[in-house]
C-alpha cells in the first residue's frame, strides 16, 4: 500500500501510482476534498470512473455520493461450483452457449413473460412479493417502469456483464455470470444523481458528480430506499439468472446428474454501512468487493484470461476490501481503435464465445493483466480458486 497525499484525509493506494492515469489520481485527490470523507482506499484495478475512479473505496460520515456509486447499482458477481468435471464435456460447447443465451435474454433483451420466483427450481423465492410491493414506493420517476423491470429481471445486460463456464486448476466445472439491477437501476441512479446536483450545498464543488446527499433530510432518505432496493434487484437479477443456468446445465449433463456447491455471490457497486475504529460510516465500494476476514468473493479477469475466488483477509486499512476484476487498461473507443477482430479470436482462442466486432471493447487487451492486479493486493485477499473459462456469453 502506498499514502498519497489528500486534502481531508490521505489516499491509501494499493498500485503503483506511476501506473495510474493523472485524471484518475485527480478524481481521487477531488473525493478527498468532501468534508464528509473518512477515508479512501484505491484498489489496484483503478481506472478514470465518473466523478469516482473505478476501483475506489470511499468512507464517509453521514453522507452518499449517488454518482460515486454510479449507475449500474448493486452490480456484482455469482459463482457456484459444480460436481461436473472436464472428462465430462464434449470437445465442442458450442450447444452449451446456445442454450445458456436461449434460456436468459443477453443484450436489452427481457423475458417475453416475467419469472416467477416461487415456480424456479434452485432460487430461494423468500420474500420475492414482498420485494415486489416495494416498488410502489419507487420516485416518481421509475413508476411506469415496473412491467420493464419484471420482464428484466433474470436477465444479463450488456458491456462487461457475461455468463461463463469455467474450470479450476482441480478440472471442476464452475458456473459464474456478472450483471447488476439492469434498466431500472440506471434510471434510478441517474434521477438521484440529478437531485442530488441540484441541492445548496453541493454548489462549488470541484466536481459537480461528487454531489452527496447528507443525513436527515428527505432526499437522502429516498435515495437510500431506492438504493437499497436496486442492490436487491441486482442481487436478485443474478440469483434468478443462476437458477436458469443451473436449470440448463442439468438438461445439457442430464446423465452425470449434476449437483451444485455453495453460491457465492458480491456486489462490487453498492453502499453498506459499516463501523470502523468505532464510526458509523457508509462506505461506497465503486469497482471494488467487501473482503472481510473470511468472507468469499469473486474477482474476475476479461474475456480469454483467469478469475479468482477469494477468501478476504479483514485488512481494515483498505475497509475490508479489494478489487472487482481486472480494471480496463484503455477506454472502450480506444479499444475499437488498436484492436480488430482477428485480434480478439487470438486473444479468446480455446473460449466458446462471440469474436465478432460488437463485442471488441471487451477484448481481454483493453484490460490490465489479471495476475498484476492480483499480485498487487495479497494482503487483501487469499486465492482460494483459479478459474479459466471455456464458455463466455456476452450480450
Amino acid at each position: 500500500m502506498t499514502e498519497l497525499p489528500g486534502h481531508f484525509v490521505p489516499i491509501r493506494l494499493w498500485a503503483d501510482p506511476s501506473t495510474v492515469e493523472p485524471q484518475a489520481l485527480r478524481q481521487l485527490f477531488n473525493v478527498t476534498t468532501l468534508p464528509q470523507v473518512a477515508g479512501v482506499a484505491v484498489m489496484p484495478d483503478v481506472h478514470v470512473g465518473i466523478g469516482a475512479t473505478v476501483g475506489s473505496v470511499i468512507a464517509l460520515r453521514d453522507a452518499v455520493c449517488p454518482a460515486a456509486v454510479g449507475v449500474d447499482i448493486g452490480c456484482g458477481m455469482t459463482a457456484v461450483p459444480t460436481s461436473l468435471t472436464a472428462s465430462q464435456l464434449p470437445d465442442d460447447l458450442g450447444r452449451l452457449r446456445s442454450r445458456i443465451e436461449a434460456a436468459i435474454p443477453v443484450g436489452r433483451a427481457s423475458h417475453l413473460r416475467p419469472v416467477d420466483g416461487a415456480k424456479l427450481h434452485g432460487f430461494s423465492a423468500t420474500g420475492w412479493d414482498t420485494f415486489w410491493a416495494r416498488f410502489a414506493q419507487l420516485a416518481p420517476a421509475v413508476k411506469a417502469r415496473r412491467e420493464r423491470a419484471e420482464g428484466q429481471m433474470g436477465t444479463l445486460g450488456s458491456g462487461n456483464h457475461f455468463i461463463e463456464f469455467c474450470l479450476d486448476t482441480e478440472d471442476r466445472v464452475w458456473l459464474m455470470l456478472h450483471s447488476g439491477s439492469r434498466n431500472i437501476g440506471k434510471e434510478l441512479a441517474e434521477y438521484h444523481i440529478g437531485v442530488a446536483r441540484a441541492l445548496p450545498h453541493n454548489q462549488g464543488l470541484v466536481d459537480r458528480d461528487l454531489a452527496v446527499f447528507v443525513k436527515g433530510t428527505p432526499q437522502m432518505d429516498a435515495y437510500r430506499a431506492d438504493l437499497f432496493w436496486a442492490q436487491e434487484y441486482a442481487r436478485l437479477n443474478r440469483a434468478v439468472m443462476m437458477a436458469l443456468y443451473q436449470a440448463v446445465v442439468r438438461r445439457e449433463f442430464k446423465a452425470a446428474a449434476p449437483t451444485f456447491g455453495e453460491v457465492i455471490s458480491c456486489h462490487h457497486n453498492y453502499v453498506a454501512e459499516e463501523v470502523y475504529d468505532g464510526e458509523e460510516l457508509l462506505v461506497t465500494r465503486k469497482g471494488a468487493i467487501r473482503a472481510g476476514a473470511g468472507q468469499h468473493g469473486i474477482i474476475p479477469g476479461s474475456m480469454g484470461t483467469r478469475s479468482y475466488i477469494v477468501r478476504g483477509l479483514g485488512n481494515t486499512a483498505a475497509f475490508n476490501s479489494a478489487s472487482h476484476g481486472a480494471g480496463r487498461r484503455m477506454s472502450r473507443a480506444q479499444a475499437k481503435k488498436v484492436y480488430t477482430a482477428a485480434d480478439l479470436a487470438e486473444q479468446t482462442a480455446g473460449v466458446e464465445c462471440r469474436k465478432d466486432l460488437g463485442v471488441l471493447d471487451e477484448i481481454p487487451g483493453a484490460y490490465k493483466p489479471i495476475e498484476q492486479v492480483m499480485a498487487a493486493q495479497t494482503d487483501l485477499v487469499e486465492i482460494v480458486a483459479e478459474l479459466r473459462q471455456l464458455v463466455c456469453v456476452k450480450g
